[in-house]
């Protein structure tokens, strides 16, 4: 479902390819993904690692930013992330979905909320990116 196909063969060898982060939907209000829960992206505990819920939050607050730039003279990087891990998940698939709270010349900030199969919050999170020149 990805627009663009530079996107879709920029995620190869990336953490996106390793964490199996899937992007669903790719729109100016919302950016939609699916990551399983697996030896990949758990902790040694067995549950989903708060370090790959914040690389999928972080991960469409960049693609949502960089779908809405001039992507041949700017460039989408973090800047600040936060997130609030509300409950522990063992396998699965876990959904995000990103809204932009903020669309700025220079910044945009992103709603994510990361959800399970029966659509139980796991994760909330808040991103900033800058957009810089290259």
């Amino acid at each position: 479902m990805l627009k663009s196909s530079y996107l879709k063969n920029a995620i190869e060898g990336t953490m996106i390819q390793a964490l199996s982060i899937v992007i669903m939907e790719l729109t100016p209000e919302r950016v939609i993904a699916t990551m399983p829960v697996n030896e990949a992206t758990r902790q040694p505990t067995g549950l989903l690692h708060g370090g790959a819920s914040v690389a999928l939050a972080e991960t469409l607050a960049s693609i949502g930013t960089w779908n809405l730039i001039d992507q041949e003279k700017q460039a989408a990087v973090g800047l600040e992330i936060n997130a609030n891990h509300l409950r522990g998940k063992k396998d699965g698939m876990v959904t995000a979905v990103a809204t932009p709270l903020h669309k700025g010349r220079t910044t945009m900030v992103w709603d994510i909320k990361i959800r399970d199969e029966s659509n139980q919050l796991i994760c909330i999170s808040r991103c900033s990116i800058a957009i810089i020149n290259q």
